[in-house]
């Protein structure tokens, strides 16, 4: 067998998904961690000259760079427990979601980034997306394929060891269960998940990164006013 190493970061959403899809295969690999924000090793520099971050896989070899684009190769190269339908066209619909949520999370931290009236309009868009999420792409199933784990589940994991920590430092809840009744399903069954459970970040460890990156957008938001 080649060897499959992946490089990440512990609180990154971006690696954690790949490690939850590896693992989901059952797919031995060697984890190496990125000693971020401070450095980046030169091994990584090497395999994602473009972008310079993780997540990176590196599979007999020869290295993948981005994580949706690991996560298809992935369920290309290792077929049990696939991530994707065989459908085409709920190929396409897992796709779609994928990159949705994947391109809409990015803008969904910005609440907690900003501060006031910015954080306060972060917050009115979180919802308008969680409610598009719900209502079109989860709908009434229990997870976005239905039964089992797939791409879109992966890529929205983030919400349970990263937005749910973010809203702790931040006093805000944004997934409540009587507002979005689906997704607060969604997250108790998708954490309950054994391969999910076992491999998420330690959430106080979690908390106590997100209180000094916090902190550094407070510095930042006062230099800039």
């Amino acid at each position: 067998m080649d060897e499959v190493k992946l490089f990440g970061f512990w609180p990154s959403p971006f690696s954690r998904r790949v490690i939850w899809a590896l693992k989901l295969k059952g797919v031995d690999y060697e984890y190496i961690e990125e000693n971020l924000p401070h450095s980046k090793s030169n091994l990584l520099l090497q395999y994602n000259p473009v972008h310079k971050k993780i997540p990176v896989l590196v599979h007999g070899g020869k290295a993948i760079a981005e994580s949706l684009v690991i996560l298809e190769y992935i369920d290309g190269v290792w077929s049990q427990n696939p991530l994707l339908p065989n459908d085409a066209h709920e190929r396409s619909v897992a796709r779609f979601w994928a990159k949705f949520i994947d391109e809409k999370t990015r803008t969904m931290w910005e609440f907690f980034q900003k501060f006031g009236e910015e954080q306060e309009k972060a917050i009115t868009t979180n919802l308008e997306i969680l409610r598009t999420i719900e209502k079109h792409g989860l709908g009434e199933k229990k997870f976005f394929g239905g039964d089992k784990i797939g791409l879109p589940d992966l890529v929205f994991g983030m919400v349970i060891h990263m937005l749910v920590p973010m809203e702790e430092v931040v006093g805000v809840k944004l997934i409540k269960a009587d507002t979005f009744p689906r997704l607060h399903a969604w997250m108790k069954n998708f954490s309950e998940e054994p391969v999910i459970k076992d491999n998420v970040p330690d959430h106080n460890r979690v908390i106590d990164f997100l209180k000094i990156r916090r902190e550094s957008y407070r510095i930042s938001s006062h230099h800039n006013h």
